[in-house]
């Protein structure tokens, strides 16, 4: 990727000024992932390292392709083998850079819930705020709603092509909610400064020599393409940019909020809000890892995170030179100790044992992420084979993400014997049912943490080597990588649970039920200190960001 950089990414440009690269970092760096792990494959293959040398490829096969995943709309773009002898050198003169599945492709269609008005249309907000999932939404809806309280008008900008992570309809006055051109998300055709013909331009990946010109072009399919609102076209990206150039332009907001600025959409609205002159908040609304996030890079000026060991991380991935991290918990966290664990566990029960069937003791809920196939089933087959040789009598609840296919649960539902196996309605989804859990099973999703507030007892599941969120190390969760690491941590249930300590899971997200509150706040005072002071983008030198209890922290 740094040689990337270094050879492309002055290539193009959007109209505000931001480098293809930089708004299109985080698909182009999962697509040379991809190469990356294909070229230690072909080093550690035996007839290759006994004899290395030319690699063929296979006539009028495709460059790039797409991986079978779970997602509902998310590609996940990789390149062929007959990819990977192009980057190496091999002519392919009768390759067609794209293969038949992904030509085939119907292009993405937004499915708006909300008008689509001409920016001059739109009134003066306060706010701007951009959502392109339901998790998004979730997070800051009550920050909006917050701020409509005190007299602050919002516009929310949702952007999300999947109608399932539309926004809602708005419930408060204060709050309007608008949806970009119809056509955004579809609109494709050939990057032609993204096809540099070839050079003597080079980057060596262990004994493997990439021409940088061909990785150029390989990676330019993806930016050809319309992949809806988390994968946007080139073209998409651009008109994006002047349309919202034009909203920001009408409602002249003091605060441009979002919940993520590092994927192509979030990257072009903060650089776009700084370019007016609008100070941007980015309130974290999924767990981060070090190895889990594609891009290491926080754009905006405000970062809220949820707990103490995000801010090491927020500082280091900070980009922007006067940027401030805020430790003030997960705004959508704010409604769990309203949650009706007896209904919830109603739920769970009739799910599992609808009508007079008789109903597990136990019932665990798998907190689920769209991984690929072959992840999902290792998972499945820890999970369940630890279920079936646990003490007692359990059921599992399986709680697909938001944007995963139920379709890929079917083999699990065929299963004979015990356990009982159920897949909740995604519209409740984890959120809904894990409260009236006995257990709740995650190896990446953020209702893990959510469990854990709740002293809910939380299983971490995955293979050794595979990344979770780390609550095992918070004494959050129980980490499971076998299914006898299952059946010891099921054991453990029904013993005296020993609730872990508010440090712990300050730890992982502060929780006091007024996140929403103090994100609205500092939206508040940092527009109050500039008012009183300089612009947003030139102050803000001193070391206090005035968010009570220290919460503030600098992050240069």
């Amino acid at each position: 990727m740094n040689a990337l950089e270094w050879y492309g990414a002055g290539l193009m440009k959007t109209p505000g000024g931001i480098g293809w690269l930089s708004v299109q970092h985080v698909p182009v760096r999962r697509l040379v992932a991809q190469v990356v792990r294909k070229l230690m494959a072909l080093s550690a293959w035996e007839p290759f390292a006994n004899v290395p040398g030319p690699l063929g490829v296979s006539p009028h096969e495709g460059l790039v392709d797409v991986r079978a995943n779970s997602s509902r709309e998310y590609r996940a773009y990789t390149v062929t083998w007959s990819g990977i002898g192009f980057l190496l050198g091999t002519p392919a003169p009768y390759n067609p850079f794209r293969s038949a599945q992904l030509r085939s492709l119907p292009p993405v269609r937004m499915a708006a819930t909300a008008r689509s008005p001409q920016p001059s249309e739109l009134r003066r907000s306060d706010v701007v705020a951009l959502t392109w999932s339901s998790r998004h939404a979730a997070t800051l809806w009550p920050v909006l709603e917050d701020l409509a309280r005190g007299g602050r008008a919002s516009l929310v900008v949702d952007l999300a092509t999947d109608p399932a992570e539309r926004c809602p309809a708005p419930r408060t006055e204060g709050v309007r909610l608008c949806s970009p051109p119809a056509g955004l998300f579809a609109l494709s055709g050939t990057v032609e400064r993204l096809r540099p013909p070839d050079d003597d331009h080079v980057v060596r990946v262990k004994e493997h020599i990439v021409q940088l010109a061909r990785l150029v072009r390989l990676v330019s399919v993806a930016l050809e393409t319309g992949g809806g609102c988390t994968q946007p076209s080139w073209r998409s990206m651009v008109r994006a940019e002047t349309w919202l150039d034009g909203v920001l332009d009408s409602t002249r907001p003091h605060t441009l909020l979002v919940s993520n600025d590092t994927s192509p959409l979030g990257a072009v609205a903060v650089h776009t809000a700084r370019r007016h002159g609008i100070n941007t908040v980015n309130v974290q609304h999924g767990a981060w890892t070090a190895e889990s996030v594609a891009w290491p890079a926080l754009h905006s000026r405000d970062i809220v995170v949820m707990g103490e060991r995000d801010v090491p991380l927020a500082k280091a991935w900070a980009r922007h030179p006067h940027a401030e991290v805020h430790v003030l918990g997960q705004p959508r966290f704010d409604a769990l100790a309203g949650l009706d664990r007896e209904a919830q566990r109603r739920y769970l029960e009739h799910l599992l044992a609808p009508g007079t069937r008789k109903r597990p003791t136990h019932i665990a809920v798998w907190a689920c992420q769209p991984f690929g196939p072959e992840r999902l089933a290792a998972q499945a087959d820890l999970l369940l084979d630890g279920l079936w040789k646990a003490e007692g009598d359990w059921g599992l609840v399986i709680a697909p993400h938001p944007a995963q296919s139920i379709d890929v649960f079917a083999t699990l539902l065929q299963r004979d014997g015990k356990p009982l196996v159920a897949v909740a309605d995604p519209r409740v989804g984890a959120r809904g049912c894990l409260a009236g859990a006995d257990a709740v099973v995650s190896a990446y999703s953020t209702c893990g943490i959510e469990a854990a507030l709740l002293d809910v007892p939380v299983l971490e599941i995955g293979s050794p080597g595979e990344h979770t969120l780390g609550l095992a190390e918070h004494g959050l969760a129980r980490r499971c990588t076998s299914s006898a690491d299952v059946v010891e941590a099921l054991s453990e249930v029904s013993d005296p649970h020993h609730p872990p300590t508010q440090t712990a899971k300050d730890g992982v997200c502060r929780w006091r039920g007024d996140s929403a509150a103090q994100v609205a706040q500092l939206v508040l005072r940092r527009v109050g200190h500039a008012m009183r002071h300089t612009p947003v983008h030139n102050e803000a030198h001193a070391t206090d960001s005035g968010v009570p209890q220290g919460e503030g922290a600098p992050a240069r």
